[in-house]
């Protein structure tokens, strides 16, 4: 209760200052489903999550990823902790952060998750880690493709173009690490699919 009250806080102040500073032109938002999802966009800059946020809508909350480093900043890291965001510890196997990602897709909360894992340079090419499609896979919750542009820039208007979910298919009751990987691989082919022809204005 408390961190959906953070967040909508958060987001009345924010958004605002954001869409007049960093205004966006927003295609497939009808896309979002009800109930469980995953958010899934390619990652370029430190405004990413914001983009995503705020491109999908009040009413639907994500729960951000962020590596761990993030939720100890000072001042930024309690907001971070407060809107709900999970703490990811990338330098080791994180059963908690893993634990919350599931409890909330089961929950019917949506994840807003970069399959990258980190910020990527325009034009370098970096492969989906497999952690978005287990989680997937374990829920059966739909994967959402997002894609937002690399060139952004302050007053410049941004396409942030959001694909239509989809649930990845296996063989067999799990899905065996071969199957990961290419679900892995198949969500960057769509998020990179949906940036074709996209720019700023």
């Amino acid at each position: 209760m408390k961190e959906s009250f953070f967040y909508y806080l958060i987001y009345v102040v924010v958004r605002p200052i954001f869409a007049l500073s960093h205004p966006m032109r927003i295609i497939g938002k009808e896309h979002i489903p009800e109930g469980a999802a995953m958010i899934c966009p390619n990652h370029t800059g430190l405004s990413d999550p914001a983009y995503a946020c705020f491109a999908v809508g009040m009413r639907n909350k994500l729960r951000p990823l962020s590596k761990i480093e993030n939720l100890h900043l000072p001042v930024v890291g309690p907001l971070l902790k407060w809107a709900g965001t999970i703490g990811v510890d990338r330098g080791s196997a994180d059963i908690k952060s893993a634990k919350a990602v599931l409890r909330t897709l089961k929950e019917g909360g949506k994840i807003l998750i970069f399959p990258e894992g980190t910020r990527v340079k325009e034009g370098t090419v970096v492969e989906a880690k497999a952690g978005v499609a287990l989680f997937a896979t374990r829920t059966n919750s739909p994967l959402i493709p997002m894609y937002i542009p690399a060139k952004k820039g302050w007053f410049r208007r941004v396409t942030v173009v959001i694909g239509e979910p989809y649930c990845p298919e296996f063989e067999g009751r799990k899905a065996t690490a071969e199957e990961l990987e290419e679900i892995a691989h198949e969500l960057m082919r769509r998020i990179q699919a949906l940036g074709e022809g996209v720019t700023c204005k």
